[in-house]
């Protein structure tokens, strides 16, 4: 197939609820979605960079310039067969995950929808349905979060994620787990912590946590591997990893017991694959962590938790937990089970709502 047109749009869609982390409070999602078409056939892809540098040193404007400048003229008017050919394509642009996993999943979405495949499928993956959790963010008082988290429990969602900072960590999680004390229960730092917060991490111990997520550095795996050996609950990494490299080296200095697998994060759905791969061989667990993405993104998430080694529910809520009217159909809901069902369409299994699709945009820019 020979890619002849590619249109990047800027969208914001406002949260159901602000989303506050260790990083800060959102009221919106700001995010880039980009179509890549060839015969006639178009495959969609969600970048996850948020408006500012918090999480990743990627944002909105960044990830714009780095498609615009370098990624998309290294595809555009090539002959593309399969996905991984645009792997090679990237080598030579070092960094910026998000934005090459922005048109490595439209590339994926596009192959799917001309052959008739579901992304699903195209991964080997074999569940029809998927656990999910529900990630809580941070609230002005414990009040407001014990009945946020009513609600997502009477919602259905079986497995509740807690983001955490300094002051806002042990009595918090010791109040929830008196609450809800068989509740399916985990902990996001998000960076927020050093070796010197250790007896923090003691006192979490007690509370019979699923695990404690990116406690240290974002960057770091050597200090991870020195908490892991005094702590009993399990410690996973999520901004630390950026690649398979950088998993196989957290696991051979036993840097965590789990690995959050965020496909914008590692670069796209095949680098995604293969550090699933690699966790499944050395007997590690991985899940699969959310973004705040609209559909297109969740869907792409919901088909990559259908692999085998997804032991844990992941970070990928119903379509309304997040925003009220999504620019791409059909919605995600929650199951009974607490689960969503894997899309079976070609593709990602989802169609971008055009009129949804302006309402939502900021700006968009075509390359033919």
């Amino acid at each position: 197939m020979k890619i002849d047109r590619i249109e990047m749009h800027h969208l914001e869609l406002p949260f159901v609820h602000p989303f506050e982390t260790s990083f800060g409070r959102e009221t919106k999602r700001e995010f880039i979605l980009l179509s890549v078409t060839a015969d006639g056939v178009t495959g969609w892809g969600e970048c996850v960079a948020g408006s500012g540098p918090w999480y990743s040193y990627e944002t909105v404007g960044t990830a714009w310039n780095i498609l615009e400048e370098y990624l998309i003229p290294l595809i555009l008017h090539e002959n593309i067969d399969k996905p991984e050919d645009i792997v090679g394509r990237f080598d030579r642009v070092r960094g910026h995950p998000m934005a090459r996993a922005c048109v490595e999943n439209a590339i994926w979405d596009l192959v799917g929808c001309a052959k008739g495949l579901s992304l699903a499928k195209m991964l080997s993956a074999k569940r029809d349905s998927v656990l999910v959790g529900v990630s809580v963010g941070i609230e002005e008082n414990i009040e407001i979060l014990l009945e946020r988290i009513a609600q997502h429990i009477d919602e259905g969602y079986r497995r509740v994620k807690l983001k955490i900072k300094p002051g806002w960590d042990v009595d918090v999680v010791k109040t929830v787990r008196n609450r809800w004390p068989d509740l399916a229960l985990q902990v996001d730092a998000n960076s927020a912590y050093s070796l010197s917060d250790i007896e923090i991490f003691l006192e979490l111990d007690q509370f019979d946590l699923l695990l404690v997520e990116q406690p240290l550095h974002h960057d770091d795996i050597v200090d991870h591997a020195k908490l892991q050996k005094q702590l009993m609950t399990p410690i996973c990494l999520d901004e630390s990893i950026h690649s398979v490299e950088h998993a196989r080296w957290a696991l051979d200095i036993n840097a965590c017991k789990i690995i959050n697998i965020k496909v914008g994060r590692v670069g796209g759905i095949t680098a995604a694959s293969r550090i699933h791969d690699l966790c499944a061989d050395s007997g590690i667990p991985v899940w699969c962590g959310g973004m705040l993405e609209s559909n297109i993104g969740r869907a792409v998430n919901v088909a990559l938790a259908a692999m085998p080694n997804f032991k844990l529910p992941g970070d990928i809520s119903a379509s309304a937990r997040y925003f009220h009217h999504d620019i791409a159909l059909p919605n995600f809901v929650l199951n009974s089970d607490s689960t969503l069902d894997v899309p079976s369409g070609d593709g990602v299994g989802v169609v971008v709502d055009q009129d949804r699709l302006a309402h939502a945009r900021i700006s968009s820019k075509l390359f033919s």
